[in-house]
């Protein structure tokens, strides 16, 4: 029976518009109890970013391992967007690379999240990079997987990376790759890219050297890495260089991306022999024999020939002349006898100022040595405040 008229049909609820759902609109679940076609509001839109994030993080996480104690979340991004955007690996677009990162201070090692997997892989280039001081691993995580990353990105580091912008030399340029890299820190600044060299090459002959400068200045930042041609002595050079002290520094010496192993016991004797090498060679960066811009020639002209007018002007313009091929020759001091025959300090010697220590070290090295009148010079490296307060009787 129909209802009695006076009766009140019941109300359903009213089927909200696309424009009350919050959001996005609900799936299309049911489309005949909607009271309008599919093609009048869209369904719920799953939005893909947070899949895909998760999807691809095993690939946009590197490991870093060997971080100081000092290290935190904060210093970590930002070295990591700092060396990144220097060495041309932002490939997303303009912004920061690093997206999150997580440390576990007892063991000294993070993990940091890049926004792209290219970008990923880009920062495994910077395996061996200094951080505060200490050269730390960039590798993959555990949970990396090769397969599956193959088809979200490049697996490897791009070849157009401007690593030299961070002290680091790609295997290509100068065989400063793998595993017997050799890291060497706590160099005095005023050392020469000679002076390291030989001493390193008290071992035997460098596959790969690379000091580390100043992009700006030009100046050594105080550290190097290096790969011997015999790799065999590079645990050797290790142990017998670590802990050396240069003048107020001491030298760290270890493999670039681990620990320096003990040598074997059949290096025993090399190692013997090559710590001696070591100790004569210290011997002439000692305190009085260090590397100064100025230059101290002895045996070079005599009282005499300096008292006439004429005669001195020949001689200093050919020490000019002289002294400038070696580098950018900043001034030349000749002290001259004084006409009342007072003492005067430094008559006899020529005082050579470069404007850096590579070209004094280059001119010491050419004139040390050399006969000028009969006579060989001795050349040796001059204080620079002695020089500058025109004390020349050091």
């Amino acid at each position: 029976m129909a209802p009695p008229p006076q009766a009140v049909v019941p109300q359903f609820p009213t089927i909200p518009t696309p424009s009350q759902f919050p959001g996005t609109a609900i799936p299309a679940m049911f489309p005949n109890m909607l009271p309008m076609g599919v093609g009048q509001f869209n369904p719920l839109v799953i939005q893909p970013q947070a899949m895909t994030q998760q999807a691809t993080r095993h690939a946009r996480r590197v490991y870093v391992g060997g971080l100081p104690p000092t290290a935190n979340e904060q210093s970590v991004a930002i070295y990591f967007n700092q060396v990144m955007a220097a060495i041309g690996g932002n490939t997303a677009g303009p912004g920061d690379a690093v997206l999150n990162v997580y440390i576990n201070h007892d063991k000294k090692f993070a993990f940091v999240e890049m926004r792209s997997v290219e970008e990923a892989s880009n920062a495994m280039a910077l395996d061996g990079i200094l951080f505060e001081g200490a050269p730390v691993k960039v590798r993959r995580p555990t949970d990396y997987n090769p397969s599956l990353a193959a088809a979200l990105g490049p697996s490897q580091p791009s070849s157009n990376l401007n690593l030299a912008a961070v002290g680091l030399t790609p295997g290509s340029a100068g065989g400063l790759e793998g595993p017997d890299r050799i890291f060497v820190g706590g160099l005095p600044y005023y050392f020469t890219e000679a002076q390291v060299r030989e001493l390193l090459e008290s071992f035997g002959p460098l596959r790969g050297f690379d000091l580390v400068k100043d992009r700006e200045t030009g100046n050594s930042k105080g550290y190097a890495f290096c790969v011997y041609q015999d790799l065999n002595v590079t645990d050797i050079a290790c142990a017998a260089l670590n802990g050396i002290k240069m003048g107020d520094k001491t030298l760290t010496v270890r493999r670039a991306n681990q620990g320096a192993a003990q040598p074997r016991p059949e290096q025993e004797s090399i190692l013997l022999q090559a710590q001696q090498q070591v100790q004569l060679q210290k011997l002439v960066y000692q305190v009085g024999a260090l590397p100064t811009k100025v230059v101290c020639l002895t045996q070079v002209v005599t009282a005499d020939e300096l008292k006439d007018d004429e005669e001195y002007d020949d001689i200093m313009e050919d020490m000019r002349l002289e002294a400038g091929k070696y580098g950018n020759l900043v001034k030349v001091v000749i002290p001259r006898p004084d006409p009342s025959g007072q003492p005067v300090a430094g008559v006899g010697k020529v005082f050579l100022e470069y404007a850096d220590v590579e070209g004094a070290t280059k001119a010491k090295t050419a004139m040390h040595g050399r006969k000028f009148g009969g006579n060989p010079v001795v050349a040796v490296f001059y204080p620079e405040n002695k020089f500058a307060s025109e004390e020349y009787d050091g």
